[in-house]
């Protein structure tokens, strides 16, 4: 079994990398990647470099934010020079430019809170204490717990954030939407991929709740080629989406890869090897293009 797709606290995710790749040994994975966002700092962690805790493959990997029309959405990396991306990613993604980038959208959010009357309290928002941490989180979760704002939000609650991140937060049909901050487009972010010797994969499709899904992938595609597609996915294993992905990609000669996910306290319903319980990632899949 493996995980191709997770996070620690060099990102948004909640635990050490001693913390994951224990828990990978405890799940006996054979192969993992630990892709926080934007940069490969964890891999220079003296728990990777020293490594007494995983007794599997690691391939070193990255998720990055990208843009195609103003939509925001994600691109997976594996086999990465880790210190290319590194280098690469000072001009999006440093530790400055996160903390300017965390004030900008936590003033954009809070414009748009008073344009449609969502009541908030700014004693009652926790502002990020890490630059990797989303600002929007802090501040949206304690107005969603607002009973005040309940006809706002309608659906949308404290357990269904990630959803209104996706729906609302980076749709510009929705007044909610935020115009992206400083982030790269597809093609420049699948570029340094190519430059740092990696593949790069279109990350949980579903996720992002297109109209077309299917015909986004096609367009993006188009302006820079992908070398595949994140077909096991919590977001993919219902409505028989995760067949949809498979294939998309058989036809398309595109490379499968999956994972959890895993965040910790920010998706607790996540797990590490098996997201919601139900992904079970064959390694014959990752064996089709990862030879290390």
């Amino acid at each position: 079994m493996i995980d191709l797709h997770m996070h620690t606290n060099y990102s948004d995710g909640e635990k050490t990398v001693e913390e994951l790749l224990k828990m990978c040994e405890e799940r006996k994975l054979e192969y993992i990647s630990i892709t926080d966002h934007d940069n490969c700092r964890q891999y220079d962690d003296p728990a990777i470099k020293n490594n007494i805790f995983f007794s599997g493959k690691i391939i070193k990997g990255v998720e990055m934010h990208a843009l195609y029309k103003n939509r925001k959405y994600e691109i997976l990396a594996y086999d990465i020079d880790t210190d290319i991306i590194n280098e690469w990613h000072k001009k999006y993604y440093s530790e400055e430019k996160l903390i300017e980038n965390q004030k900008i959208c936590g003033k954009r959010l809070l414009e748009i809170f008073d344009k449609m009357g969502v009541v908030y309290n700014l004693e009652d928002i926790k502002w990020p204490q890490r630059p990797t941490e989303y600002v929007e989180r802090q501040i949206i979760i304690p107005a969603m717990r607002n009973p005040k704002n309940k006809e706002i939000f309608r659906e949308y609650d404290e357990s269904k954030f990630g959803l209104f991140f996706r729906k609302e937060l980076t749709n510009p049909k929705s007044p909610f939407f935020m115009e992206p901050v400083n982030m790269p487009e597809h093609k420049e972010v699948v570029d340094i991929i190519h430059k740092a010797g990696g593949k790069a994969f279109l990350a949980h499709p579903f996720e992002y709740n297109f109209e077309d899904t299917l015909g986004f992938i096609d367009n993006i595609r188009k302006e820079e080629e992908l070398d595949g597609i994140e077909v096991f996915h919590p977001s993919a294993m219902f409505d028989n989406k995760k067949d949809i992905l498979y294939e998309y990609a058989r036809k398309n000669n595109l490379f499968i890869s999956g994972g959890s996910d895993y965040h910790g306290k920010p998706k607790p319903d996540i797990m590490v090897g098996v997201g919601r319980g139900d992904i079970n990632i064959s390694k014959e899949f990752l064996l089709e293009w990862y030879k290390g």
